[in-house]
């Protein structure tokens, strides 16, 4: 299994309105092949610190996706929240090969 996580952090004040956006994304990364699971976590103690952490079958299924054009369609469409605030987010992005479970 291959994860990948991208944390954001935003103001604490906008928390809220980026997991809104989440709640009602557009799920075409939930019919990529190889794509086992989606989550959205918030920091318990910092609550502008937001992860989506995926879960892959395998590094090649993550890959594959990453290079497909709902991916790229996705990522415009982030560049195009309305908020200014949420606009700039840069998330830091960590990938992981699960080695053991």
């Amino acid at each position: 299994m291959f994860v990948v996580d991208s944390m954001v952090q935003v103001p604490d004040h906008k928390a809220d309105d980026l997991i809104d956006i989440y709640r009602k994304r557009s799920r075409l990364v939930d019919q990529a092949d190889g794509f086992i699971s989606f989550q959205l976590l918030q920091n318990d103690r910092k609550p502008g610190e937001l992860t989506v952490h995926l879960e892959w079958e395998s590094k090649e299924a993550y890959l594959n996706w990453a290079r497909s054009e709902q991916f790229k369609k996705i990522h415009e469409l982030e560049k195009q929240y309305p908020d200014q605030e949420l606009q700039g987010i840069v998330p830091k992005v960590s990938k992981y090969e699960v080695v053991a479970t």
